[in-house]
Formats: C-alpha cells, sequence, structure tokens
C-alpha cells in the first residue's frame, strides 16, 4: 500500500516540522536541527551516517548563523550566503522527504512555500576494484561498485560525448532505489529505448534490492533458461554497448549493469576478443563455440551411443567402455544424473562457502567424485572422463547464466537421449533451435546477427575480422547513426 505523504509545504514552519516529526518518529538516526537565520526559523532535516555532517556544519549552518550574515530578501540564502555547488529548490514535502532518505539534507524556513535540498550524500562505499566474475587478460582492471554516481562516472569516462544521456529514476515503493538509464542520443535504436522505459514505469513492487530485480521484471520470456539482458561489471563492456546502439541500466546498491537487448552469440563473447589481434580471438572463439557445443551434448551422445546405438562405436572401443562398466550396478542415464548431480553440488558448496573452505571442499570434492566413486564401483571411469570435459567446456563460457541455462538444456537432452537414443538428441536440439529462433529481446532476434540477412553482421560472430573492418554498426540494432569508422 502506498504511503499518503503531505504535498505542500505551509508558510508555519512549526507545523511541518511537527508533522515530520510524527511521520518519521521512532528513528535514531534522523536528525531535525532547528536554528534561526537572523529573525527567521528554520530547519535542517538528514539521515546522519548518509549526509555529509562537515559539509553541513562548515557551508551551511556556520554560513547562516554567523553574525555578519546580512539577508535582505530570503532569495539570497540561495543566492548569495550558501557555498554549497549542488543546490535546487523543492515545491512538495514529499519531493523533499524522498530526497532527504536518500541522503540528501532537508532545509525548510519559516515562511517560505518551497524548501531546499542540499546535496550532502556520504556514506561508506567500496572503492573501485577489478572485477571477479570477468577477469581478462589484457583490458581495464576497474569495475563497477555499489555505489551508482561512481558507476555512472566510469562509464562517463570512457564516453565523453555531449550526446551520451544518463536518466534518472526511482524504483521500489518503499525503496526508492536511484536507478539509471544511459545510452547515446542519436545511435540508440529509439524502439527499443521506449519499450524499455514503457516496461521499467511499469514496475510496482516494494524494493529494488539488485539489478537483477529489474532483469527479471523487465525480460521477455521469464520461462526460458537463457537471459535475455547481458549482465556485466565492467564499464568497458557498457561502454562499448553503447557504441553498437544498446541502452544500459545501473542501479544503486549493486555492481552489475544489465544492457539491453541482449543477443546469444553477444552473450558469448569476452572483452578479450576486441583487445588482441584478430586472429587470435577469432581462433579463440571458434575453440568457445565448439566446447560449448560439446558441454551441451556430449554427456547425452554417451547415453544415446552405449545404450541404443552400439553398433556405431569401433570394436576396441566398445570392449573397452563395456570393460569400465563391469560392475557398475546404474545404467548409463542414472549413472549420468548422479554425476551431473554430484558435480553441481560440488559447485555450489565452492560458490557459497568462503573462499578458504571453498578451494578444501572442491579438492575433497573432487577425489569423492573421482576416484573414490570408481573405486567403490558406482560410477565408471569413462563417465569420470565424459563428466570433467563437460564441465571443462562449460566453464569456458564467459557469461554464467547463460552456462546455467546450458546446464538446463543439458539435462533435457539427457533425458531425451535415454528415451529415444540419437533420435531424442536430434529432436531435442530441434525444439531448442525452434525456441531461440522465437525469442527476442526487446524486439531485437535472440540469435542475430545469424538471422539477420545482411551478412556483413557475420564479420563479429563467430570469427572477428580486423577492426578496420568494422565501418557501420550491426544492422540488426536498426541505430540512428549507422557509421562507426570512416
Amino acid at each position: 500500500m502506498k504511503e499518503k505523504i503531505k504535498e505542500s509545504i505551509s508558510r508555519d514552519i512549526e507545523k511541518d516540522i511537527e508533522y515530520m516529526k510524527e511521520l518519521l518518529k521512532d528513528n535514531s538516526d534522523i536528525v531535525f536541527r532547528e536554528f534561526q537565520i537572523q529573525d527567521l526559523d528554520a530547519v535542517i532535516v538528514y539521515i546522519d551516517g548518509m549526509a555529509d555532517k562537515f559539509l553541513i556544519n562548515d557551508y551551511v549552518l556556520e554560513s547562516l548563523m554567523k553574525e555578519d550574515c546580512k539577508i535582505k530578501d530570503v532569495n539570497d540564502i540561495k543566492d548569495k550566503v550558501l557555498t554549497v555547488s549542488d543546490m535546487r529548490e523543492v515545491e512538495t514535502l514529499k519531493e523533499g522527504i524522498n530526497a532527504m532518505l536518500s541522503g540528501e539534507t532537508l532545509m525548510l524556513i519559516d515562511g517560505l512555500e518551497v524548501g531546499y535540498i542540499i546535496a550532502t550524500r556520504s556514506w561508506p562505499a567500496r572503492g573501485v576494484s577489478e572485477p571477479s566474475g570477468e577477469t581478462v587478460i589484457r583490458g581495464a582492471r576497474e569495475g563497477f561498485t555499489e555505489t551508482i554516481r561512481f558507476n555512472t562516472a566510469l562509464v562517463r569516462r570512457r564516453i565523453r560525448d555531449t550526446r551520451l544521456r544518463v536518466v534518472p529514476k526511482a524504483l521500489g515503493e518503499r525503496s526508492k532505489t536511484d536507478v539509471a538509464i544511459m545510452y547515446i542520443d542519436d545511435i540508440v535504436n529509439e524502439s527499443v529505448l521506449e519499450e524499455l522505459n514503457k516496461r521499467i514505469e511499469n514496475i510496482e513492487i516494494d524494493a529494488i534490492l539488485d539489478s537483477g530485480y529489474i532483469e527479471q521484471l523487465v525480460e521477455d520470456d521469464p520461462f526460458s533458461p537463457f537471459p535475455q539482458m547481458q549482465s556485466t561489471e565492467r564499464p568497458d563492456v557498457v561502454a562499448a554497448a553503447l557504441y553498437e546502439g544498446r541502452i544500459a541500466v545501473l542501479v544503486d546498491n549493486s555492481p552489475f549493469a544489465i544492457v539491453v537487448p541482449a543477443t546469444l552469440p553477444n552473450l558469448f563473447q569476452s572483452p578479450d576478443d576486441y583487445y588482441q589481434r584478430w586472429i587470435n580471438a577469432s581462433s579463440i572463439r571458434i575453440l568457445r563455440t565448439f566446447a560449448v557445443t560439446l558441454s551441451v551434448i556430449f554427456p547425452a551422445l554417451y547415453i544415446a551411443i552405449t545404450s541404443f546405438h552400439t553398433a556405431i562405436i569401433p570394436s576396441r572401443l566398445a570392449y573397452s567402455i563395456a570393460a569400465s562398466r563391469e560392475g557398475v550396478p546404474f545404467p548409463a542415464f542414472i549413472e549420468t544424473l548422479i554425476m551431473e548431480f554430484s558435480f553441481a553440488l560440488l559447485l555450489e558448496a565452492i560458490l557459497r562457502l568462503p573462499r578458504p573452505i571453498g578451494s578444501t571442499i572442491g579438492i575433497v570434492g573432487g577425489l569423492i567424485i573421482g576416484q573414490a566413486a570408481v573405486s567403490a564401483g558406482i560410477v565408471s571411469p569413462i563417465m569420470i572422463i565424459i563428466t570433467s570435459l563437460t564441465a571443462i567446456t562449460e566453464f569456458i563460457t564467459p557469461n554464467h547464466e547463460v552456462s546455467i541455462g546450458l546446464r538446463s538444456v543439458r539435462i533435457l537432452l539427457i533425458i531425451a537421449a535415454t528415451i529415444l537414443g540419437l533420435y531424442g538428441i536430434m529432436l531435442g536440439l530441434i525444439l531448442l533451435l525452434i525456441h531461440l529462433i522465437r525469442l527476442k529481446s526487446f524486439g531485437v532476434p535472440y540469435l542475430a546477427p545469424a538471422v539477420n540477412p545482411d551478412i556483413k553482421d557475420f564479420k563479429d560472430m563467430f570469427v572477428r575480422l580486423p577492426l578496420k573492418y568494422f565501418k557501420k554498426r550491426p544492422d540488426y540494432m536498426k541505430t540512428g547513426d549507422k557509421i562507426r569508422q570512416k
């Protein structure tokens, strides 16, 4: 239920002070400092710990309360007395209280029907450091923090263009979380921008605690295992996306920005692909594509061949697989599920535990899943090899959310292979392809540029051609300014 806050600011300051104290009662961190400006009563309201008290004391109270302060007109307070760089008027008490709850200082003066918001935000913040989730060999070591203003500055440092737009919004009926929508005005896809704004305006929720909330509330298909927005901790990735006509959404209290629209080829790309020579980048992309394909179909292929299509295996290999599975009491399907489940548990434990303990659990778990499981006759050695190769190839994916989605696809293919063999795998891949073709991200096909008629966009898909061939922005993005290199 929305809280109704008094709108108008009355000329009688005592009424406003009494109203705010009742509205904000039982809050020991909210400070009401009443004082006089010559013969006028005034009050400042701020939150201890979120507002800079040194700025308030030295540049607000000291300037207004000193004896030689002579004010002929109330407007002189803002224009001639206060020595603060960021200050604005508010006409409603609701706007003033919301700004105060965000870390600003609200000042009211008796006899005025307007209030003043003084920019005094100052709270403990983590410094800029290297992002742990997206490491690169060559490139900037800066990552986003939990402070939205730091994050917008990191992006603006890379885009010194007057046409860069940083549009503020506040989401969450109770949290009033600061959100910034960033785009380059003459490049952005206008239809995507309009659709994003429409979906954000329709969000009605108590609190936005992370950018993941917005991602789930505005995505096209919430039932798809694949992310339809790109999540990143890197300001250089956001800047590169803005130069392509995409839009970034930054959320206060979150070190992750989301970029829209996102396509599957984009999610398989790494910043390293653009910071090194094109031959190396292209070879890595080809290896990455092969590895991802292998991670999806390898366990299902093993089940299909060993359970249904043993005739296609060479005789020596068939004898070797049969000998390795001798004594294993489970069929290949159960054996594969045991390994998949065990590996998922081990990975989750490593991620959730503190780092020193997590590394120990990884070693112990690897021994249990590996040598101990084989010695106990629960799984075969060939299954250990398949699980290891699947895990290694899965981790090659630069985007963690994509790898989780591929894991879901792999489980479904394992079930299909258990029922229909190779035909089940083929049917599963066809259904997956149909889903990906139908899936869109804010009107942009999810498989673009693979489904785009302009063949020029293929220069940055499976391989990356030299940068001198990147004359135009991607055609499927329908950008305004299409030329990025002359």
